[in-house]
Parts: structure tokens; sequence; C-alpha cells
């Protein structure tokens, strides 16, 4: 085996690490994005609840409006 070829070899070997590492961070930064989105609506969920709890509708249920 020649030196070019073993060089080829090893620079294809670092390349592939080098992608796998970008994927697993790429994949990361993702589930941290996702993780964050899932926080924000469970607390954007809450505050909606706790505004509805603290004005209901005035009529929601007590009255209907019918037209014929």
């Amino acid at each position: 085996m020649d030196m070019s070829s073993m060089m080829s070899a090893q620079l294809s070997q670092l390349r592939h690490t080098v992608s796998l590492s970008v994927m697993k961070m790429a994949q990361n930064t993702m589930a941290a994005g996702a993780t964050a989105m899932i926080q924000d609506f469970s607390n954007a969920q809450q505050s909606v609840q706790q505004a509805a709890q603290a004005a209901p509708h005035p009529t929601a249920g007590k009255t209907i409006d019918i037209s014929v």
C-alpha cells in the first residue's frame, strides 16, 4: 500500500468522523430547542388556564341563544 492511498483512507475516515460529530451536535441542538419549545408551551397553557379561571365568561353555560 503506498503513502497516497494510506493518506486518502485516513482522510476519508477523518471526514466520516467529523461528519458524525457535526450530526450529533445538530441533533443535540435540535433536542434542546424542542425541549425549550415544549416548556414554553406548557407555561403558556398554564397562564391561559389561570386567566380563564380568573375571568370566566359571564354567561357561559347559563343561557342559550337560539334564533329561528
